[in-house]
């Protein structure tokens, strides 16, 4: 199944404005309860991270650690993850490692 990603600006503004931010030290995690019966989720990579063939990379895995842990995630969150420069060489396991810590950390991981 395909998770459910947030697209609008707007959308973007409301989890980064009124929702609970933790970072490590390759990813930034902001939550936002939706009230809905799914988590949503956005992902950012930021022009100084590197060209885009790099910010595909990441965002790859990004969404590829979304797909494997989803099972694992409680529902009804928009969850906005974005990438630091220091993700940018990183191999699988160290983005799934730090996006595992973020769950954990957010409390939005099934027990």
């Amino acid at each position: 199944m395909v998770f459910q990603k947030i697209r609008k600006n707007i959308e973007f503004l409301n989890v980064y404005r009124h929702g609970k931010s933790y970072a490590n030290k390759y990813l930034v995690m902001y939550v936002l309860n939706n009230k809905l019966d799914e988590n949503r989720f956005g992902i950012t990579v930021s022009k100084k991270v590197g060209n885009s063939v790099v910010r595909h990379r990441i965002t790859r895995l990004i969404r590829e650690c979304i797909r494997l842990q989803e099972s694992n995630i409680l529902t009804e969150y928009d969850i906005v993850i974005v990438a630091r420069k220091a993700a940018k060489d990183k191999k699988y396991q160290d983005i799934e490692s730090a996006f595992l810590n973020l769950c954990k950390r957010q409390n939005i991981l099934k027990r």
